[in-house]
């Protein structure tokens, strides 16, 4: 009697799902999420527009032609040309001043959250990791300068300096402005250094350094990064600030602070002066703000 044999056939084998990590979901939420897509559009758009101005105008924002260009309004049909947002008091191009001043802002914004994660995250995670007399005295020196407000320190600061250039604003806010990324980072190394992986660790003989930056730093970083970007806008409105009272940049230097600045005078004959500076400020500053704002909620399993 023949016997009649089955095909076997095997199932398709299951997929391995892939090893996911806090990273990993993070970017597939932030690549779902518009918020974020709109502004990072925007923060490559000026990044681009601070590195390479010559690309977006041929004009120069320090031709001053008081005769033909005083306080002339915009010309919409002439875009991207000098006189597309018209001419401001000294009778400059508006547009390429707007163009040129987003080096400054976005020079300022970069350095000074950079400065101030890398301060305030090694300061945070000593402090965090070392504890007792160590967790005290940093934590005092933190309560200080968080007692400092940031705007009038830096106006303290920069009084002392005989030329005030992008530098010397970075400096100022970084030195006033590290304390809220360390007490962000002591927070976040106090919870990680109790997980059970530093325990073992510490357990199987490794050492200080390899425990805070192997296994304490990636795990405790997250909330840092959030607040860091956040801040980013902040300090660009910080600046701009400083420039508008008169103690942050000065002339050559392009910044739109020191633009709206000098719209003052003309704000009732023509508010477009002070309007396109202000509105790139706004624009830049809320970009930074949407990207922070994206960030936290994709590192933030609770917010999803």
């Amino acid at each position: 009697m023949a016997v009649e044999l089955e095909t076997l056939v095997e199932p398709d084998p299951v997929k391995r799902e892939e090893a996911r990590s806090l990273w990993g979901d993070a970017w597939r939420d932030l690549r779902r999420r518009p918020i974020f897509l709109i502004s990072a559009v925007l923060i490559l758009l000026l990044v681009v527009m601070a590195i390479f101005p010559w690309a977006f105008t041929d004009a120069d924002p320090r031709k001053a032609d008081l005769v033909n260009d005083y306080l002339r309004r915009p010309d919409w049909t002439d875009f991207f040309g000098a006189g597309w947002f018209g001419y401001d008091g000294q009778g400059r191009s508006i547009y390429a001043r707007v163009v040129y001043g987003a080096r400054a802002s976005i020079t300022v914004g970069i350095c000074v959250t950079a400065a101030v994660t890398v301060l305030g995250g090694l300061a945070g995670m000593v402090a965090g990791y070392f504890g007792g007399g160590v967790d005290a005295v940093i934590s005092r020196i933190i309560d200080i300068f968080f007692g400092i407000p940031l705007l009038l320190g830096a106006l303290v600061l920069l009084n002392s300096f005989s030329h005030r250039t992008v530098w010397s604003v970075v400096i100022a806010l970084a030195f006033l402005g590290w304390t809220q990324i360390a007490r962000v980072m002591r927070g976040a190394v106090l919870t990680v250094k109790q997980s059970d992986f530093v325990v073992a660790g510490r357990a199987l003989g490794a050492g200080t350094g390899r425990l805070m930056l192997r296994h304490i730093l990636p795990n405790a970083v997250a909330p840092v990064i959030v607040v860091a970007t956040i801040a980013l806008g902040g300090y660009i409105a910080t600046e701009a600030t400083l420039s508008f009272l008169g103690i942050g940049l000065q002339d050559p230097t392009i910044s739109w602070g020191i633009d709206i600045s000098s719209a003052q005078k003309v704000i009732r004959t023509a508010p477009y002066v002070m309007f396109f500076p202000a509105a790139a400020l706004s624009v830049t500053v809320l970009a930074f703000i949407m990207l922070g704002d994206a960030v936290r909620d994709a590192l933030d399993p609770k917010l999803r």
